[in-house]
C-alpha cells in the first residue's frame, strides 16, 4: 500500500492541491498530515482520497474537526495511531514533546510528524520516524511517498 504523507501546508491550498495531485499520481492510496492545516477549508484538498490528519501548533481544532466531519476525513487529535497494509502508524505534529514519547512508547512501525518544516526519516529504536517538510516556509516543498510494502520512502518536490 502507497500512503502519501505531508505536513505544515499553512492556508497554501493551491500549493496542497498539487502536491496531492503529486502523490495520486505516484499511487497515493491513502493521505496523512502531520498538522499544521490551519483553516477548516483546507482539509478539502485531502478529500480525493483516505486522509486522517492531527492538530498542530496553529491549528484552530474545533472548527477542523467540524469541517473534518463533514468531509469524512479522519481527525486523530494531538496524536494517534491508524493501521494500514498491516503497519502501525502513529501521528502527531511534534510540538508537544509528552504526545511523541507518548506514541513512541507503544513502538508504531512507524511515527509521522512535521513542525520542523525540515524533512528527516531516521530509526528511533524500532520506529522509523518520518517528517515529510513542509508545503510552507521551507528550502524546498517536499511531501513522502512510502511504501508500506516495501518501507521504500520518496521525497517528492511540490512545484511552487
Amino acid at each position: 500500500m502507497l500512503i502519501g504523507i505531508l505536513s505544515d501546508t499553512h492556508d497554501r491550498f493551491e500549493r496542497t492541491q498539487r502536491a496531492v495531485q503529486l502523490l495520486q499520481e505516484a499511487g497515493a492510496e491513502a493521505l496523512v498530515h502531520c498538522g499544521d492545516v490551519t483553516r477548516p477549508d483546507m482539509l478539502s484538498a485531502l478529500t480525493p482520497l483516505p486522509a486522517w490528519f492531527v492538530f498542530g501548533n496553529c491549528d484552530h481544532t474545533i472548527a477542523l474537526e467540524r469541517e473534518a466531519e463533514k468531509l469524512g476525513i479522519h481527525c486523530l487529535g494531538d496524536g494517534g495511531e491508524i493501521e494500514l497494509g498491516g503497519r502501525r502508524l502513529a501521528v502527531t505534529h511534534s510540538h508537544l514533546p509528552g504526545e511523541v514519547s507518548r506514541l513512541l512508547q507503544a513502538k508504531p512501525d512507524y511515527l509521522f510528524s512535521g513542525h520542523s518544516h525540515i524533512a528527516n526519516d531516521w530509526q528511533e529504536g524500532s520506529t522509523r520516524r518520518i517528517n515529510p517538510g513542509a508545503l510552507h516556509r521551507a528550502a524546498k516543498y517536499t511531501v513522502v511517498l512510502l511504501n508500506l510494502e516495501t518501507d521504500e520512502a520518496r521525497s517528492l518536490e511540490v512545484a511552487d
